[in-house]
């Protein structure tokens, strides 16, 4: 006798637009809607989510609602701590959104959830030690130890982009010099078009000419295309990015020892022309090189959907457990660095290992 199908919603929440999904327990998007995000005012955008859970919930049974947001999230996975792209700062996301549309509510990194996604679905089914490593505008990363989701004691792990790799080299946004994202992201790939294109760089004439002639027109998926098309100084700028890739991995090696890096994100659509310059980066660089196995890296498989279907899981996995004991007397979870949450507002916590929706 099969069980009742649980369909969750996952939501992807960026500068620019609310993305959100119906996700069935073998991690298929049913359905998808978007709404452009009109403000960074967090009631705002709490309206937003609020009305694609609504309208989804119109033509399906929902059980719960996962949240992925950019940003650092809590322990409890309740608040939105710091979003880079949003007016968010110790934002209790959950409880506002649960109160709009009277569903149970799970807020998540994005980074974590797509980890999440490709380790329940994707590319790293079925191994016990992950790293997922996102690359957008910036780097973002997942780690998935032994079925479980690795937050760290306070809910922040897997910030790989700010890594140090340069000291003193470029200012990142996040206030400090040399942070790995700037040299291994979409941000870094364009940069150094646009400043080759504004130096009248001749190698850089085709990918100029695609631009229309403006240096500011150049974009990570033009260069991509024309690296694609196999113009030699596209090719040559995404394995640069490539190389720096394969630098802070061989680094995420050394102090995790993984299984699989799992590659996704925008950047990733550049295929073999950044992952195997990474892959022979990594292999350079790697500790102890020769003398030790050395991790997988692949392209994830789930595209820009990650993050969704990683937080419908995670969120529809909290209803498998009774109500948690599973919190400490000050507090704060009894299982550091693993995926359970403190109680959460419906009073359920995280299911036990063998429900894989953690």
């Amino acid at each position: 006798m099969s069980r009742t199908e649980r369909l969750a919603v996952g939501v992807d929440i960026g500068g620019t637009k609310v993305a959100a999904g119906v996700v069935d327990d073998r991690g298929r998007v049913r359905e998808r809607v978007r709404r452009d995000t009109p403000t960074t005012s967090p009631p705002e955008v709490e309206a937003v989510i609020a009305d694609v859970v609504a309208d989804l919930m119109r033509r399906h049974q929902i059980v719960a609602v996962g949240i992925g947001a950019a940003g650092f999230v809590d322990a409890a996975r309740s608040s939105v701590l710091f979003a880079p792209h949003l007016a968010w700062r110790e934002e209790p996301l959950r409880d506002a959104v649960r109160e709009r549309v009277g569903l149970p509510v799970l807020v998540e990194n994005d980074a974590n959830a797509a980890a999440w996604a490709e380790w329940r679905f994707g590319a790293a089914r079925g191994e016990d030690a992950v790293v997922a490593i996102t690359l957008g505008t910036g780097i973002g990363g997942g780690i998935v130890l032994e079925g479980q989701v690795y937050r760290g004691r306070f809910g922040i792990a897997g910030e790989f982009g700010h890594m140090q790799v340069v000291p003193g080299g470029h200012r990142c946004e996040c206030g400090n010099r040399g942070c790995w994202e700037q040299y291994a992201s979409g941000n870094a790939l364009v940069r150094e078009a646009r400043e080759l294109a504004g130096a009248n760089s001749p190698v850089i004439h085709r990918l100029l000419e695609m631009a229309g002639g403006d240096p500011a027109s150049i974009t990570g998926p033009l260069v991509t295309r024309a690296a694609q098309d196999g113009d030699p100084a596209a090719v040559e700028l995404l394995a640069e990015v490539g190389d720096w890739l394969g630098v802070g991995i061989a680094n995420l090696a050394a102090a995790l020892d993984p299984a699989v890096f799992v590659i996704g994100g925008g950047v990733s659509d550049a295929g073999e022309l950044l992952v195997g310059p990474a892959r022979a980066a990594f292999g350079r660089t790697l500790t102890g090189r020769g003398f030790r196995p050395q991790a997988r890296v692949l392209l994830a498989r789930l595209g820009n959907e990650a993050g969704m279907i990683g937080a419908a899981t995670l969120a529809r996995g909290l209803l498998a457990s009774p109500p948690s004991s599973r919190v400490r007397p000050d507090g704060q979870p009894a299982h550091r660095g693993s995926s359970h949450p403190i109680a959460w507002s419906t009073g359920t916590a995280a299911p036990d290992r063998e429900d894989q929706d953690q």
